[in-house]
C-alpha cells in the first residue's frame, strides 16, 4: 500500500474530489495518478462507514486519497483523525489544532498532514485560530514563520491556505509561499482555485521555490448535475501543471 502521493517531478499533485468510486477512478486515470482524490468525512454518519467506504476507494487508485473535512468544518477535526488512524492514507487534511492527534493516530511519518491556516488581512501573517473552539474565539493571528514552526512542532507537513478566494489574497499568498519555500515546508493553496486562475497560483508557488505543492481545485471542476469532478477538467489541470514544470 503506497503511503506517499505520487508528485509530478517530484514537485506537484493535484487535488480534487470525488463524487463516487466510478468519478475517483476517472480522476485518478485523468491525472496520470499525480493527484489525491479527497473523500470528505462530512458525508458519513460515523467512522467505521466512512472507513468502510474510503478503503473500498482506496483499493482502486493505489490507496490516493485524502481525507477531508468538508469546507473546512473544524467540527470534523477529531473523525477526521479517527478516520485517518484506521484508513492510513496518503494525505489527511486538518484544522491547525488537530494535526498533532491525526499524526499520532497514523502512528507513521510517511502520510502527508497538512494544517489549516488562512488569510486574515496583513501580509506576512496568518490566522491558525481554525479548531473546533478557537474558530469561535478571537482570531489569533501569527506570523507565517510561527505558523510553520508550530505546523512543524505537531508533525505536519505542509500547510493549507485556506480560503484564497481565488486571487483575493495574492499579496498574502505570495509572502506564504515565500516562507514555506524559506522553511523548507510544503504548501496547499486552497479555495476558489479554478481553471482560470489555476495557473497564475502555481507559478507563484513554484516561482517563489516551495519544494511541493498540493493544489486544492474543488467546486469550479465539479458537475453540478452529477456531483462528480469533470475528468476533461483534471486532464487540462494535469497539462497546466505539466507545462508550468517545464
Amino acid at each position: 500500500m503506497r503511503l506517499t502521493p505520487n508528485f509530478l517531478q517530484d514537485r506537484v499533485c493535484l487535488n480534487v474530489l470525488a463524487g463516487s468510486k466510478r468519478n475517483a477512478l476517472e480522476i485518478y486515470d485523468a491525472a496520470a495518478g499525480h493527484v489525491l482524490v479527497g473523500l470528505l468525512s462530512k458525508n458519513y454518519p460515523d467512522v467505521a462507514s466512512a472507513v468502510a467506504d474510503m478503503r473500498d476507494c482506496a483499493a482502486a487508485i493505489d490507496n490516493a486519497v485524502s481525507v477531508g473535512l468538508g469546507a473546512g468544518d473544524p467540527r470534523q477535526s477529531a473523525m477526521v483523525s479517527a478516520i485517518a488512524g484506521q484508513l492510513q492514507p496518503q494525505h489527511v487534511n486538518q484544522v491547525f489544532t488537530g494535526v498533532a492527534a491525526s499524526r499520532a493516530l497514523l502512528g507513521q511519518d510517511q502520510t502527508v498532514v497538512n494544517g489549516l491556516a488562512s488569510p486574515c488581512g496583513l501580509i506576512g501573517m496568518v490566522k491558525i485560530s481554525t479548531g473546533p473552539l478557537s474558530a469561535n474565539a478571537p482570531a489569533g493571528v501569527v506570523p507565517v514563520e510561527t505558523a510553520i514552526a508550530m505546523l512543524k512542532d505537531m508533525g505536519a507537513d505542509s500547510l493549507k491556505y485556506f480560503s484564497m478566494d481565488g486571487l483575493k489574497y495574492l499579496d498574502e499568498y505570495r509572502a506564504v509561499a515565500e516562507a514555506c519555500a524559506r522553511h523548507d515546508f510544503w504548501l496547499e493553496p486552497t479555495g476558489g482555485i479554478d481553471l482560470h486562475n489555476y495557473e497564475d497560483i502555481l507559478r507563484i508557488a513554484l516561482d517563489a521555490g516551495v519544494p511541493r505543492i498540493i493544489p486544492h481545485v474543488y467546486s469550479s471542476i465539479i458537475d453540478p448535475a452529477s456531483g462528480c469532478t469533470r475528468p476533461a477538467d483534471v486532464r487540462a489541470l494535469l497539462e497546466m501543471t505539466q507545462a508550468a514544470l517545464a
